[in-house]
């Protein structure tokens, strides 16, 4: 018998509703981020989503995170529907612990007053029940895990680099112990050598945990990296999915070839 996956979504759609004034009167515009988008995750899988700017991976991975609300269409992870936005702290706490996301910039993801240490205690105190002393030892496994030393766990995100901070970031989701991780341009602010070295880490962490993860992106290297397969997005629709090396090394959607022409070749300056 094959798996329930861990996340289902169902013809999800996003429209943006805007009003103006013009000659004739008030005016609605619609903006359609995400037009019917259907797709799964399996446990443990990693599945990119990638796209240029304003293909609507973002909003896709907001409205996973429960940030936005689906104009239509339906969200399911872990069997728990999340297409309405949770009514209950006890609902909030469920969801949180099932699913955590990992955003693009950490420094204004985290609270600037907040300790390494702090941050990572916060969640354990939210989703677990363990004691002071349980979660003093917790805190310092997660923080080693994530490569984060005495030092660094001490510290301020001010006083951390980029990819410092995106551990932190990293061990806040590991917290709260959830099944699906969706990492939102999670690399693409850092060098290179450290973007490297996160993605080894969540690799590395994928391997121990059997976390899913949803790599949103618009880098094809890194969804080479790390995804088993990958959904193309363009314009809100998806366009082309399937397994990573088959759609990046043989792409049939148009819109798929052109991002797939655009990586720089090897050498190329």
């Amino acid at each position: 018998m094959t798996a329930a996956p861990v996340v289902d979504v169902h013809e999800l759609r996003k429209v943006y509703r805007t009003g103006t004034s013009g000659p004739l009167g008030p005016r609605r515009n619609e903006f359609v981020a995400v037009a019917g988008a259907t797709f799964q995750v399996a446990a443990g899988e990693c599945l990119g989503i990638v796209g240029e700017s304003g293909s609507g991976k973002s909003t896709t991975a907001r409205m996973l995170a429960g940030l936005e609300r689906p104009t239509a269409g339906t969200i399911s992870v872990l069997g728990t529907d999340r297409s309405r936005p949770a009514r209950r702290a006890a609902e909030r706490h469920l969801r949180g612990g099932q699913l955590q996301m990992v955003f693009q910039d950490p420094y204004t993801s985290l609270d600037p007053r907040q300790t390494a240490r702090d941050t990572i205690d916060e969640t354990l105190r939210l989703h677990t029940r363990l004691s002071r002393a349980e979660r003093a030892d917790r805190v310092s496994e997660i923080a080693a895990s994530v490569g984060l030393d005495q030092r660094q766990a001490h510290a301020l995100p001010a006083g951390l680099s980029g990819g410092q901070r995106q551990r932190v970031a990293i061990a806040r989701a590991l917290a709260a112990d959830p099944r699906v991780i969706v990492l939102d341009e999670a690399v693409s602010a850092l060098d290179v050598s450290i973007q490297a070295q996160i993605l080894n880490l969540l690799a590395d962490i994928r391997d121990a945990t059997g976390v899913a993860y949803l790599f949103i992106t618009h880098d094809l290297a890194v969804v080479r990296h790390m995804a088993d397969r990958v959904l193309v997005l363009k314009e809100g629709h998806i366009v082309e999915q399937g397994p990573t090396a088959k759609v990046l090394d043989h792409p049939e959607h148009p819109y798929t070839q052109r991002l797939r022409e655009s990586v720089p070749a090897r050498g190329t300056p």
